[in-house]
């Protein structure tokens, strides 16, 4: 009967077949003595036989031992036929890759043993068969069995310097897609076997890594959350490669690709990324200029909630942010360089993400969203007029609400720019723009009174510093006076602004314009400011004071008889007995003294002094007013030396008749307010 292995004789068969290595080998190396023998005799038919039988009858057959022994001897095969493997290597290698997936641990060991073998053998002719390699080592190197594992080691190895040799005709854009494939997976040994690669590829001259960068990114970045350091190490240092390449020669780079990764991998709750992604976007902003403002919107979203970072872990994270701030904002600053710079910048988006981040946000990040806002106002405005509006309920319903008292005053500056750039081009100012900001300003005292009783005061004084004081004063004076405002809101928004009016520094030339009602402007802004602070009876004593109308004072003072007095009315008298012994009032303690106007002043003045001293309570603000009007000469309160037409009222063209009765008006709805706030709580 014909052998139907022939070849191969029958008991090589049976050794080939027996379950002991030794028998197995012996086979093994009859074989690699056949097909020498045939080789040299150009006999390549019968080695294709050979090889066939192995794979057919041995390999792909369902005995394990018998597995084990075609394994060992298509290894023996591709020793036997040296350079000439190439000639049948793919005959070789399928089969015995095909039994690195086998169920039984020994066949897997074998088979990459004897793969290792026959690449050892054929080198650069398995190189077309890289993918198919590349899989199986892959699995490989996860193989549960350490043996397997050593030997898939060995077999990785030699299969890198295989393609280090051959770098020129390595096709790099076949292997990328298997890497990409591959990057995302959990396994440790996987994604050092991945990363060892990448470094090995990226190592050879020849092979510019980089151009394929943008595809492995996303997947390198992932691997930084590897829970073994040594896995990390790896990654940080190849990732640290890359970026020194790319520093070297940017032009070679996809950047804006990158970019795209980097702002997802940037906002990773694992901050080992966070910070590796923030670092390589600080260095893009670096290398790419201007062009990367294309990117600002996605930047954003990305380092402005890492500003708030408190923690000393995430102190680098935070670090690393500010610095890609600055240098955003340094761009959008450069002059130079500007309009070029501002062409890439798409508003749109970036407004968007903005206003996202003032809403919610901490403190900090609010911060640096405000400072953005101001910064692009005050460099584009024109192209930030149409997000004005959006702008604006969020400026005054949430920042000018925050607990944080330093958000609160940026985001006064920022409005406080944007009524500035709203108002029309050349000296003109734009007073409608006022009018409508104070006007939502007031709206929200309005509705919450408390909200204006503790930041009322930082917001408007704020407000001074910034834009028109004047206006401010006038404006929120006529909207107190012509819109339907609750009279308890009007009286605390009258003492909040009078408040500010006496004491704040920045106002000194507005409290200087109201010294000298003579003159026709001053007087116009202390008639208007009068009758809206006529809705609290001392608050109107302190204009008067200040605007030096001390005969009018001393006729208000006497119409306190007929006044009710309240706490609230003793506490704000209070407060201005303390004033007056402040610099503010210097000029004031000076006309008590004063020969000027034939002595009027100073006579109105401390008769309406000593009103005040008379309504007083003897507390310490009684004793402390009481001491000051003892330094007045006595004779300067007989009133048959006063002239009427010696005053400062005489001088000026101010209607203090008028002015009275209207303020009498206003005291009496006051006054019906509160008994009709009494009747109502007696039922």
């Amino acid at each position: 009967m014909e052998n139907a292995f022939a070849p191969i004789s029958e008991a090589c068969v049976k050794a080939l077949s027996d379950k002991t290595y030794d028998k197995r080998k012996v086979a093994a190396l009859e074989i690699e003595k056949m097909v020498t023998d045939f080789k040299a005799k150009k006999n390549m038919a019968q080695v294709k036989r050979i090889i066939d039988v192995l794979s057919k009858d041995f390999v792909r057959s369902n005995d394990s031992n018998k597995k084990k022994g075609g394994l060992i001897a298509l290894a023996a095969t591709s020793i036997a036929l040296g350079k000439d493997t190439e000639r049948f290597i793919e005959d070789i290698i399928n089969p015995i890759m095909n039994c690195l997936i086998d169920s039984d641990m020994r066949v897997r060991f074998f088979a990459s043993e004897s793969l290792y073998n026959v690449v050892k053998v054929a080198r650069g002719a398995v190189l077309p068969y890289f993918p198919s390699l590349f899989n199986a080592l892959s699995r490989l190197v996860t193989d549960p069995d350490q043996n397997i594992k050593s030997g898939s080691e060995i077999l990785d190895r030699l299969l890198k310097d295989i393609v280090n040799e051959s770098s020129q005709t390595f096709d790099l854009d076949a292997f990328i897609p298997l890497v990409r494939e591959r990057i995302m997976v959990k396994s440790s040994f996987a994604r050092q076997f991945i990363i060892s690669w990448i470094s090995v590829l990226n190592a050879v001259p020849e092979i510019n890594m980089v151009i394929y960068l943008p595809e492995i990114l996303h997947g390198l970045f992932q691997i930084l959350e590897d829970p073994l350091p040594e896995i990390q190490r790896m990654c940080e240092t190849l990732l640290a490669q890359f970026l020194k390449i790319i520093k070297a020669d940017p032009a070679a780079a996809d950047i804006p690709k990158m970019t795209n990764v980097l702002i997802v991998q940037a906002q990773s709750s694992n901050p080992l990324i966070q910070f590796y992604a923030i670092s390589w976007i600080k260095e893009f902003v670096q290398l790419s200029g201007g062009e990367i403002l294309s990117f600002a919107s996605g930047i954003f979203t990305a380092i402005l909630p890492c500003l708030a970072f408190e923690s000393d872990a995430k102190k680098n994270i935070k670090d690393c942010a500010n610095a890609v701030n600055l240098n955003l904002l340094e761009l959008v600053s450069n002059e130079e360089d500007k309009q070029k710079n501002l062409s890439y910048l798409d508003l749109n988006p970036v407004m968007e993400v903005l206003r996202q981040y003032l809403v919610h946000s901490p403190v900090p990040t609010k911060i640096a969203v405000l400072k953005w806002v101001h910064h692009l106002f005050t460099e584009v405005h024109d192209e930030m007029s149409e997000h004005a509006n959006k702008l604006f309920p969020v400026l005054l319903r949430d920042c000018l609400s925050d607990s944080s008292d330093e958000v609160v005053l940026q985001a006064i500056v920022v409005l406080a720019e944007i009524v500035n750039s709203a108002t029309v081009k050349g000296n003109d100012f734009d007073q409608t723009q006022y009018r409508q900001f104070l006007v939502e300003l007031l709206n929200l005292f309005s509705e919450n009174n408390t909200f204006l009783e503790k930041r009322g005061t930082l917001i408007i004084r704020q407000l001074c510093r910034l834009l028109n004081a004047e206006y401010i004063y006038r404006t929120f004076a006529e909207i107190l006076l012509e819109e339907r405002i609750n009279l308890k809101i009007a009286s605390t928004m009258v003492r909040t602004l009078n408040m500010i009016l006496l004491t704040t520094s920045d106002l000194f030339d507005l409290r200087n314009m109201l010294h000298d009602i003579r003159n026709e402007k001053s007087a116009s802004l202390f008639e208007c400011l009068y009758k809206c602070w006529a809705h609290c009876p001392v608050s109107t004593l302190s204009l008067c004071l200040l605007a030096q109308c001390y005969q009018h004072v001393s006729e208000i003072v006497t119409l306190f008889a007929d006044i009710e007095i309240t706490v609230d009315f003793l506490v704000e008298i209070d407060k201005m007995v303390q004033l007056i012994e402040s610099p503010i009032f210097a000029s004031l303690r000076l006309a008590l003294i004063s020969h000027s106007n034939d002595n009027a002043n100073a006579q109105h003045l401390s008769r309406a002094l000593y009103g005040i001293l008379m309504l007083l309570p003897q507390t310490e603000a009684f004793h402390l007013l009481n001491n000051r009007l003892q330094c007045v000469p006595n004779y300067w309160g007989q009133p048959n030396k006063i002239s009427s037409k010696s005053t400062n009222e005489s001088q000026c063209k101010v209607k203090f008749d008028e002015l009275f009765t209207y303020f009498k008006y206003v005291q009496d709805l006051h006054h019906q307010k509160r008994v009709e706030k009494r009747k109502k709580n007696q039922f």
